[in-house]
């Protein structure tokens, strides 16, 4: 029985060595099979590499080969075309590079050559944002400002103290709508110091004393520093227009410009004029000056009236229009035209915004102002009690204006507008030449100039 038990126990042993011996083997010819085909592929990999290398070298012999060819074709042209020297230097014409205006001009034509004519003329607006999204009080820019600007691509909004809540909600308004606009828009306020303040008075940036009390310290570096201080606290929150410094003389008893003003001597207001413009314009904020060509010569408000001044032609001249040749001169970059009637230029009673005398004889040509010009408000009663909407919009713009402000109602003023320019009433060139204007002052500080 033990010996049957042992050859059993044997056969056993005998079976699990031939397993493992199996095993064994298979492992190896597993081996050997792997080490054969990673052998293969590095051999492909090489064969590859080398006819990719070959073909790579075959392609650059080409390429150097035809090269040559083309040098030598070259040389052969220069050489049948060559002329004597003395014909050379005659015939020969250097081309002027451009400088920086002509290149920005030429980026500014191109964004203008693919406006429709719609967004063109609405470009040519400068309104209130309840103006273009018919709400009565605007705080906010949500969807409501983004479909309006979508239908209506104004070129600037005026913004004012029922605008304001807080910082946030101010700063958050504006970012809204400059990212919502189609184009560079402007964004605009009439901060000018003193009791024209809505951002100060809201306590978001510091007061600035007024204009009358910073003239009579008798030093214009105030000015200066109550533009740049004003400048900084308007750039911070988004703002890049500021409706100020008024550039009028309060020259005649009870002014309606008494406390906006910077005094009555030509020359002493100049200085301070320019000082405010240059302080503010330093912080990134345009300024523009108002209200040509003598809004300080009157008692009456063009916001309640018809305002006309009694000044003649030479009176004029040599002071109220002398304010403005300075700032003229000294760069600005935009002015208003009021909506004084001066008999004494125009002949008639005509608001100087609706002139063509005032604004193109005399500021456009006679004083060489090559910058924006842009009515005052055109919901004022001075305009508003005489004229519709729509009709003095158009005339403002064929006496030379180039941008429209607050319109009293601004969709009669857009239409007529637009359908003036379809008509040929207003050329679309007359359109773009304001936008020109428009958008150098947009776009100066979106180009690196050299």
């Amino acid at each position: 029985m033990e010996n049957q038990q042992d050859r059993l126990q044997q056969r056993r042993d005998m079976r699990r060595r031939r397993r493992q011996r199996n095993q064994i083997l298979a492992y190896a010819a597993v081996l050997v099979m792997i080490a054969l085909v990673a052998f293969g592929i590095v051999c492909g990999i090489k064969y590859l590499t080398s006819r990719q290398e070959q073909e790579r070298q075959t392609m650059l012999e080409q390429q150097e080969s035809q090269q040559a060819m083309l040098e030598q074709q070259f040389a052969s042209e220069e050489e049948s075309l060559e002329v004597p020297q003395e014909e050379t230097e005659e015939t020969q014409v250097a081309v002027p590079e451009l400088t920086p205006e002509e290149k920005l001009d030429e980026v500014i034509n191109a964004m203008i050559g693919a406006m429709p004519i719609e967004d063109k003329v609405a470009g040519l607006f400068f309104v209130t944002p309840e103006a273009i999204t018919g709400v009565d009080t605007a705080v906010r820019a949500g969807d409501g400002t983004k479909d309006a600007l979508t239908q209506y691509a104004v070129g600037g909004i005026i913004y004012s103290k029922k605008n304001i809540r807080n910082a946030e909600q101010f700063q958050e308004m504006l970012s809204n709508t400059e990212l919502y606009s189609k184009y560079p828009i402007f964004l605009g306020i009439e901060e000018e110091g003193g009791g024209i303040s809505p951002l100060a008075e809201a306590g978001l940036i510091d007061k600035q004393a007024s204009p009358a009390d910073i003239g009579e310290s008798g030093d214009p570096g105030q000015a200066y520093q109550a533009g740049n201080g004003l400048g900084a606290g308007l750039a911070e929150y988004g703002i890049n227009v500021d409706f100020a410094p008024v550039a009028d003389l309060a020259n005649v008893d009870n002014s309606v410009m008494a406390s906006r003003a910077y005094g009555d001597d030509a020359s002493q207001v100049s200085s301070y004029v320019i000082n405010m413009i240059n302080g503010m314009q330093e912080q990134g904020v345009t300024a523009w000056i108002e209200h040509f060509p003598c809004g300080g010569s009157t008692q009456e408000d063009t916001h309640d009236g018809l305002a006309v001044t009694e000044r003649s032609e030479e009176e004029l001249r040599s002071q109220e229009l002398s304010v403005y040749q300075s700032s003229i001169d000294a760069g600005v970059k935009m002015i208003m035209v009021g909506h004084t009637a001066v008999p004494a230029l125009t002949g008639d009673n005509t608001p100087a915004s609706l002139s063509g005398t005032v604004v193109t004889e005399l500021l456009r040509k006679e004083m060489g102002y090559q910058g924006v010009i842009i009515t005052d408000a055109m919901d004022m009663k001075a305009i508003s009690e005489y004229y519709g909407s729509g009709q003095a919009a158009v005339m403002a713009l064929k006496a030379g204006c180039d941008m429209i402000l607050m319109p009293e109602d601004f969709q009669e003023a857009y239409e007529a507008v637009l359908a003036a320019v379809q008509d040929g009433t207003i050329s679309e060139e007359r359109i773009n030449d304001a936008l020109r204007r428009i958008y150098r002052i947009k776009c100066a500080d979106r180009l690196e100039l050299e």
